[in-house]
């Protein structure tokens, strides 16, 4: 078996969640190969390609789409991936009654009022991010003291679709947690938690992790949401990423599923688990 992890160019160093999965892979007799996305190699030399580290791809988001339709026996696959990488897909899950956080939804070139927006909220602290990104690119944390240098951050970032919503107080110290499903299945729970005084809970910025435990009603309702994702049965790989509200409520700040890190180091037990699942398919797809 071939099997293919994808990745991008300037992989972090500190990158090394996979090495459990390529273990894995190898101990059930595979050919791990780890090519760039956009190599422009021939992708039907892989008996399967696994989307899992090409944490370039928001900002040629298009380009990226593009080559996922194009590559064969792809996970997650081009339809999943074009849904996901565009955070709308939140407010289609609030509509299935999904919990989020309350949310703004800015069009590109649409101009608004943060301030007015902070007191539709009844909050004076707010939280600026893109609809399209990764690992906390052009995002801002303000309050009503800075309200118009975050209004100048907001409108020089209107050449792409934003989010404004009440900022969640919480990631500073519970974190955001995180609950990794392989093939539709729940395996484990994180809690990533940033540096003090900081709301960026990437490992870039410094952020520490460690395992969490999810209530069973909680795992419960992460089933449920997941049966609303178009064309779930066919997800190889999720993960939840969630912040509490000041009730204890969860709120699904991110449903991950082109290329999270699924903290293997936290339960290797998954690597294991991830790595028959791929085979699996591998069987499946001959």
């Amino acid at each position: 078996m071939n099997i293919a992890l994808v990745t991008c160019n300037d992989l972090p160093g500190w990158e090394v969640d996979d090495k459990p999965l390529i273990e894995s892979l190898k101990n059930l007799g595979a050919t791990v190969h780890l090519p760039i996305w956009n190599s422009g190699i021939d992708w039907n030399q892989f008996d399967i390609s696994v989307i899992r580290t090409t944490w370039d791809y928001h900002s040629q988001k298009e380009e990226f789409v593009q080559w996922c339709q194009s590559v064969p026996r792809l996970f997650n696959n081009a339809n999943i991936v074009e849904w996901n990488t565009h955070k709308s897909y939140l407010h289609e899950l609030e509509l299935c009654g999904v919990a989020i956080a309350k949310t703004a939804w800015i069009n590109a070139n649409e101009q608004v009022d943060l301030e007015n927006l902070l007191h539709q909220f009844e909050t004076d602290k707010g939280f600026i991010k893109p609809q399209v990104g990764a690992c906390a690119s052009d995002t801002l944390r303000f309050t009503l003291k800075n309200i118009e240098e975050a209004q100048e951050f907001l409108n020089a970032q209107l050449h792409q679709d934003m989010m404004v919503q009440p900022y969640i107080e919480s990631v500073e110290t519970t974190g955001e947690l995180s609950a990794i499903f392989i093939d539709g299945k729940f395996t484990h729970g994180v809690q990533k938690i940033p540096v003090k005084g900081d709301y960026r809970v990437q490992d870039d910025f410094g952020a520490s992790d460690v395992p969490y435990n999810f209530s069973q009603s909680e795992i419960e309702n992460m089933y449920i949401t997941l049966e609303k994702v178009p064309e779930y049965a066919s997800l190889l790989y999720a993960r939840f990423d969630y912040l509490r509200s000041d009730d204890g409520t969860l709120l699904l700040n991110e449903l991950e599923l082109v290329e999270p890190s699924l903290f293997f180091r936290h339960c290797k037990e998954t690597a294991n688990e991830f790595a028959n699942a791929i085979v699996k398919r591998v069987m499946m797809l001959q």
